[in-house]
């Protein structure tokens, strides 16, 4: 096995891509991360053996009982569409791991308004299908939608996950709380928190006041007008007022999905303010998140994002997520180092599988067959293998993600491109899919910040 196959450099190479290496006893309790070099000659000696590929973690061939482990601290910098994650060694300063979670959130909100969608048009159609419940809706006490219910998932997950690898003693949380009507109005103040734009105005009478009754894209005068979405909702609009219109009928119904400027009329779409859906999502997902890492049972660190920006500006960082995140709170060493170039991990969310009982063609038929058991020959859909054909004309070793077939022949997904028809003989597990997809990130970082 040359290990640098999975992420150690072999002898001779610049370690200038891989962080500390997570180690775990036989009894796989968590030690000290060591360096590239130390893992390469444990696994080079025989006594350590692959664990995990990514993050990449090793398991030693006995147990360490005398083992001397330093508490490290966990820190999050979460984020709507990114949420920075750091293990940081409080004492040293130094960062041990690093890595950028993206979240799948606006995806589970667009495929849930997708299947409302199609909820929607077989009842007009009046095709066989239950009716609409909507006086039957309760919701308890702190209810998410499951859009945000994603995100704090992804990241309990990766912070359980790493307690599990690497000795960690306590965790530290940027609670930033957005202003929001402050980042639309810069010069708001006072009693205006209060009032809002809408105030001593309902809706549909702002409205007409502010296109001065007329239609907002032909101009017409006199007519019945409708409230329309210049960003359809089909399309990631909302029902904010700056997001409404005022339209007559014939040009809502020559308008449909489109947004404005795709009607034709981008000074329409120029009035809308800057969407603040990740701001609002921060909001509504902070105090969450802070009892979820409480419930842990590790102390928790609240700070804030004013603290995050000046421990990084003093410490003379770039903006990145993971960065934020090494910045949080006010136990941030006063000097954070790495011992080499860190490029972070980079984790993304891309779910399990497919709800949905067979794929349909455009005409709305089914083209599959129901879904069966998804477990073929010991391997399953997202599993990291390694295909070695011995001969023939896809002779060679191929390593990458399987998507399986009951037929026993696996397409396999390589960084080069996608490998189709190995059989399943051929493959080896090297890890199993997880529900995330890794990569490392595209930057490398050199620094050791000032005291």
């Amino acid at each position: 096995m040359r290990v640098a196959e999975y992420g150690v450099p072999t002898k001779g190479k610049k370690a200038i891509r891989m962080q500390h290496v997570f180690v775990l006893d036989a009894e796989k309790r968590p030690l000290m991360p060591c360096r590239p070099a130390r893992a390469r000659l444990l696994l080079n000696q025989g006594k350590a053996a692959v664990f995990r590929n990514f993050p990449f973690t090793i398991i030693l061939q006995t147990v360490r009982s005398n083992a001397q482990t330093a508490l490290l601290r966990l820190k999050l910098d979460p984020g709507s569409k990114t949420t920075g994650l750091v293990i940081v060694n409080d004492t040293t300063g130094e960062i041990i791991f690093a890595a950028e979670i993206t979240h799948r959130g606006q995806q589970v909100h667009e495929r849930l308004a997708q299947r409302a969608a199609i909820r929607r048009s077989r009842r007009s159609r009046q095709t066989r299908y239950r009716s609409a419940r909507f006086a039957n809706r309760r919701r308890q006490a702190g209810w998410l939608p499951p859009s945000l219910v994603s995100r704090l998932a992804n990241t309990l997950t990766w912070v359980v996950r790493l307690r599990r690898l690497c000795p960690i003693g306590a965790i530290s949380q940027e609670l930033v709380k957005f202003d929001m009507q402050l980042m639309e109005n810069s010069k708001i103040g006072g009693i205006e928190y209060q009032q809002g734009e809408l105030a001593g105005y309902e809706i549909r009478e702002y409205l007409l006041e502010k296109f001065q009754r007329t239609c907002a894209y032909c101009g017409a005068t006199n007519v019945p007008f409708e409230v329309e979405h210049t960003i359809p909702k089909s399309r990631g609009g909302s029902d904010r007022v700056s997001n409404l219109a005022l339209s007559c009928k014939p040009c809502n119904q020559a308008k449909g999905n489109r947004t404005a400027a795709e009607f034709g009329h981008p000074e329409v779409q120029a009035q809308i303010k800057m969407a603040l859906k990740d701001a609002a999502a921060v909001n509504t997902t902070r105090w969450a998140l802070w009892r979820l890492l409480t419930a842990l049972g590790s102390p928790v660190e609240a700070g804030s994002g004013g603290r995050t920006k000046w421990n990084r500006i003093r410490r003379d960082l770039p903006k990145t997520h993971w960065l934020d995140a090494a910045c949080v709170g006010i136990s941030t060493p006063a000097r954070l180092q790495s011992w080499q170039s860190v490029i972070p991990v980079s984790i993304r969310a891309q779910g399990w599988q497919r709800r949905q009982m067979c794929l349909m063609d455009r005409f709305g038929f089914p083209r599959t067959q129901s879904k069966t058991h998804s477990n073929v020959q010991g391997f399953k859909t997202g599993d990291l293998v390694r295909a070695t054909v011995p001969d023939g004309a896809k002779a060679g070793t191929y390593i990458g993600r399987v998507a399986v077939r009951a037929t026993g022949r696996f397409n396999i997904t390589t960084s080069g491109g996608v490998i189709q028809g190995i059989n399943a003989r051929f493959c080896s597990p090297l890890q199993r899919g997880d529900g995330y997809a890794y990569q490392k990130g595209a930057r490398a970082i050199r620094f050791s910040t000032p005291e």
